[in-house]
């Protein structure tokens, strides 16, 4: 089996894009934070001791988008058009309370975007965390996953619901 990050040798490499055409990519990513409904309540009203939590979360998946190939290796460096982090909060019960976040990543490159929306929830999600660990250090991040993708050689690419086991 070829490998893409691997020579012949055994030596990491990147994969070298020079010869593939710059188009639009777009990818989305989703994942969340489960905390207690002390916690929830702090995020929600604004009432963390340690400021803005969605607010400091949000510019912190941005930035982390931005610097996807300072902390995954072999990924390229990407001249994002666009980086935004959305959030939203969800209630399912007195002992499930979620902050759901969501990065959409845009540029016009040649590779794909997935894993600058990726970083970025993860950040945001970390952020969440940091902020709150002084109210609840039994948070649980989860469900981080790729949502969409369009662009690029692969085509598009759409999260399908009990996909994988």
């Amino acid at each position: 089996m070829d490998f893409t990050h691997i020579d012949r040798n055994g030596n990491a490499v990147m994969v070298d894009v020079s010869e593939k055409a710059a188009t639009e990519r777009t990818a989305v990513a989703r994942g969340r934070i489960r905390m207690s409904r002390q916690c929830f309540e702090a995020v929600k009203n604004r009432t963390a001791k340690k400021g803005d939590v969605l607010g400091v979360a949000q510019i912190a998946g941005i930035m982390a988008s931005k610097h996807t190939a300072d902390l995954i290796p072999l990924c390229h460096r990407l001249n994002l058009t666009k980086s935004t982090v959305d959030f939203s909060l969800s209630e399912d019960s007195e002992e499930k309370c979620y902050v759901e976040a969501v990065c959409t990543v845009r540029c016009t490159d040649r590779t794909g975007v997935e894993m600058e929306a990726l970083t970025g929830v993860c950040a945001a999600l970390l952020t969440v965390y940091d902020m709150c660990k002084a109210i609840d250090r039994g948070m649980v991040i989860e469900q981080v996953h790729l949502v969409e993708k369009h662009g690029g050689k692969s085509g598009d690419f759409s999260f399908q619901e009990g996909g994988h086991d």
